[in-house]
Order: structure tokens, then C-alpha cells, then sequence
């Protein structure tokens, strides 16, 4: 499977991102400039967080405007899997793949922790290796991860099993309405989260459950993914 790995002037995760899914057995992963226009080769695309041009006007607001975003939504309208990590969430929002805004967090200060993170549906493409309700801990690491959207949106997203991640009980740090963490499109190939699961693959990171996102993602069966 081949994935590719956005880079954008000031992405910062994209090293993380890279060796998180090329770690495992099958996987051929390559870090792709913004200046592509053909993403055909690829089965899973991903874009990393970090602060893509500076976060200018708006986080990912350049970004979204780029050649390989056009090709990036191809890409995704013919069903291929996306998953965007924290400033990569605030490009696909930018770019009209998933619905709402981030903006800056409730208490207006940049929040790095690892909270309690609840899985919401494992019925995902991205998710099948979680149990519903199950409780993990990723780390988060951003200042504009306050989800908002309209009520209609909200209702959108709750009725049609869109929302795949939120922040458990009490634990919400950046004040994102009904707590949301990650969300779906409707197709439910794309998925934008602002927890970051590549900074949780091992014990010795603190958490191992960023793992199973990309074992989902990638198809892998229980024994290819712990050869990794």
C-alpha cells in the first residue's frame, strides 16, 4: 500500500506522520510536495499538522489553496482515504471536504496534553480496531482546535454516525461543540481529527493508541500490524 505524506512550507509533523505508517510491514509511505497535481498513485493520503504557511489568514486557509488539494479532492471523490491530523483537520475544513471551522481555543491559549480521547463509533474505516466507548489518550498540540458548526451541521453529523472522536466527559480542552475530537464526510473516507495518533504508537511514548487508527486505515490484519 502506498501512502502519501503532504508537506506543506511549515508542516512540522510530517516526519512523525511518515515513520508512524511506514513502520509498518507493507506499507511504502513518501512525503509529497504541495506542488503536485496527481495523487492517482496512492490508496491512503495524509496531511500532517504543523503550521502550514504560517497559519496565515486563517490556520490552513493557504494550504487548502494549493495544487495538490485539488488533487487531494479528486482523490477523496473517488473514495480513496484521507485523514487529516490537527492543522491537516483545518485544511479539509478549509477546502470544504469536511464541514465547520477550527478557531481558536476557548481559553485562547495554545493547549499541549494528552487527554482522554472517547471512541465515539468503530464502525469507520478508520476506527475498526477501537471498540465503541472505548476511552484512549492521544496527545493534542494546537491553539485553533475549537470546533464549531452550525446547529443543522451538528444534527447532520450526530444522525449520520459522522462523529468518530470526541473528548471524553470533563476533558474537553479547547471548548469544540458536543466535545468533537474527529469527524467524518459523508462518504466516511475522509476523516479529520485534532488529536494527533502518530505521537501515540508505542508504550514508551506514553500512550500505544494512536496504533490501531492506522492498522484500521491501512486494512492490516492483527498479525501484520503487531509485526510492526
Amino acid at each position: 500500500m502506498r501512502c502519501a505524506v503532504i508537506v506543506f512550507p511549515g508542516s512540522n509533523c510530517d516526519s512523525d506522520l511518515y515513520k508512524a505508517v511506514n513502520a509498518f510491514e507493507g506499507v511504502d509511505a513518501e512525503y509529497v510536495w504541495y506542488t503536485t497535481e496527481n495523487l492517482d498513485a496512492f490508496d491512503l493520503i495524509l496531511l500532517p499538522g504543523g503550521f502550514a504557511y504560517g497559519d496565515y489568514l486563517r490556520a490552513g486557509a493557504l494550504a487548502a489553496r494549493t495544487p495538490v488539494l485539488k488533487a487531494l479532492i479528486r482523490a477523496a471523490e473517488r473514495g480513496v482515504r484521507v485523514i487529516g491530523i490537527c492543522n491537516g483537520f483545518q485544511v479539509l475544513t478549509e477546502c470544504g471536504l469536511l464541514p465547520g471551522a477550527l478557531q481558536r481555543n476557548s481559553g485562547l491559549h495554545f493547549i499541549c496534553d494528552t487527554p482522554l480521547i472517547e471512541v465515539v463509533q468503530d464502525q469507520s474505516s478508520f476506527t475498526s480496531r477501537y471498540q465503541q466507548g472505548e476511552l484512549i489518550r492521544l496527545p493534542i498540540a494546537h491553539g485553533e482546535g475549537n470546533y464549531i458548526c452550525d446547529e443543522l451541521t451538528l444534527r447532520h453529523l450526530q444522525a449520520e454516525n459522522r462523529i468518530v472522536f470526541s473528548y471524553a466527559s470533563g476533558s474537553n480542552p479547547n471548548g469544540s461543540v458536543d466535545n468533537i475530537a474527529g469527524i467524518l464526510n459523508s462518504k466516511g473516507n475522509v476523516l479529520g481529527m485534532m488529536p494527533h495518533p502518530e505521537r501515540a504508537m508505542a508504550d514508551w511514548m506514553g500512550s500505544s493508541d494512536g496504533r490501531r487508527l492506522f492498522e484500521s486505515a491501512l486494512n492490516l490484519f492483527p498479525e501484520t500490524a503487531d509485526a510492526a
